[in-house]
C-alpha cells in the first residue's frame, strides 16, 4: 500500500490486512515514520524505499493525492504491478493519459475505486437503469471538509469538491447515462460547483457538489429518470472497508484473467476529462467539450 493517511489506513490497509484472499505486504510513505507507524499498526514493514517495496508485490493499493498518485502509478505499472488506483487518477488529462500509457505497455489490471461502484446496491441500480429509456438524471453531494478525518488534505482544499466529489458522481451517471460530449459549470459559495452534463441522445445530467456545505444541509441524492419514472439510488454509509475488499477481489480476477474492469484506468481517465473539461467551463463561462 502506498500513504500514510487516515483513508490509507483506516480503509485500504484495514481492507486488505482483513481480505481472505490478499496479504498486506508493506507500507510506503513519503514520511519514513509515518510509514513505520502505518506499518506498525498492521504488523508489516513501512518504507520510504518505492522499489524495494515494489520488488516484494503482486499489486499496489494507492491511497495518495492525485499529483503524487500518478507518476508512482506509471513507476508501479512499469514495473509489472497491477493497480488498485483512487480518485481522481491525476489532476490533468495529460497526467492521467500517461497513467493509461503505462498500465497499456506493461499490460497489467487496473481498477480505480469509485467507492459506491463496488456495493451491490449500486449495481442493481445500473441493472435497472439499463432495462429502461432513460432522459436523464442528477446527484447532489453535499458535505464539509470541517472537523471530518479529510480537514488536513491539502490537495482537497486546493482544488475542491469538483475534483474530490465529482469523480463519485461521474462514476454513477456516466455508466447509466453514457459518456459526457461537453460541460456547463457555475460556481457556488465556497467550494460549490454546479455542472451540466451532455451524454447521448440528448440525454443530460445535472451535479451538485460541495465539501463547504452548512453541515445540517450534508447529503448525498442520485437519480435517474426516464420512461419507467424515477429510479433512486439510496445512500448508504460505512461501507468503504468492504466496497474496497470487493475491488481487490475484482482486480484479483482482472489480473488472473486478463479481462478489462469497467472501473479501470481507461474509465478513470475518462472522469478526468470531464473533470478538466468543468473546470475550463469555470473559467470560460462558456459550454465546454470533452477532449478525447
Amino acid at each position: 500500500m502506498l500513504g500514510t493517511g487516515f483513508w490509507a489506513s483506516d480503509v485500504h490497509a484495514s481492507s486488505l490486512a482483513g481480505h481472505p484472499d490478499a496479504e498486506l505486504v508493506g507500507v510506503w510513505g513519503r514520511d519514513l515514520a509515518k510509514a513505520k507507524a502505518v506499518g506498525a499498526q498492521f504488523d508489516v514493514y513501512g518504507t520510504d524505499d518505492l522499489d524495494a517495496l515494489l520488488a516484494d508485490v503482486d499489486a499496489v493499493s494507492f491511497a495518495l493525492p492525485p499529483d503524487v498518485q500518478a507518476p508512482l502509478a506509471e513507476r508501479a505499472a512499469a514495473a509489472g504491478k497491477h493497480l488498485l488506483l483512487e480518485k481522481p487518477v491525476a489532476l490533468s488529462t495529460a497526467a492521467a493519459d500517461r497513467v493509461v500509457a503505462a498500465v497499456d505497455a506493461a499490460g497489467v489490471a487496473s481498477l480505480v475505486f469509485f467507492t459506491n461502484r463496488f456495493r451491490t446496491a449500486t449495481s442493481t441500480w445500473l441493472e435497472q437503469a439499463a432495462r429502461t429509456t432513460l432522459a436523464g438524471g442528477a446527484v447532489t453531494w453535499l458535505g464539509s471538509l470541517a472537523g471530518s478525518p479529510f480537514d488536513a488534505s491539502p490537495w482537497r482544499h486546493e482544488h475542491g469538491a469538483l475534483w474530490d466529489v465529482g469523480p463519485h458522481a461521474l462514476a454513477l451517471l456516466v455508466p447509466a447515462l453514457g459518456p459526457v460530449s461537453a460541460v456547463q459549470a457555475g460556481a457556488g459559495r465556497g467550494d460549490t460547483v454546479h455542472l451540466v452534463l451532455t451524454h447521448p441522445d440528448d440525454r443530460a445530467s445535472t451535479v451538485t457538489v460541495s465539501s463547504t456545505a452548512a453541515p445540517l444541509a450534508s447529503g448525498i441524492e442520485t437519480w435517474v429518470h426516464g420512461d419507467a419514472g424515477r429510479l433512486v439510488l439510496l445512500p448508504e454509509g460505512r461501507v468503504a472497508v468492504e466496497a474496497h475488499q470487493v475491488a481487490v477481489t475484482e482486480l484479483q480476477a482482472a489480473a488472473l484473467t486478463g479481462g478489462a474492469h469497467p472501473c479501470d484506468v481507461h474509465f478513470g481517465r475518462d472522469v478526468v476529462a470531464v473533470l478538466a473539461a468543468a473546470q475550463r467551463a469555470l473559467g470560460s463561462g462558456r459550454r465546454e467539450p470533452v477532449v478525447d
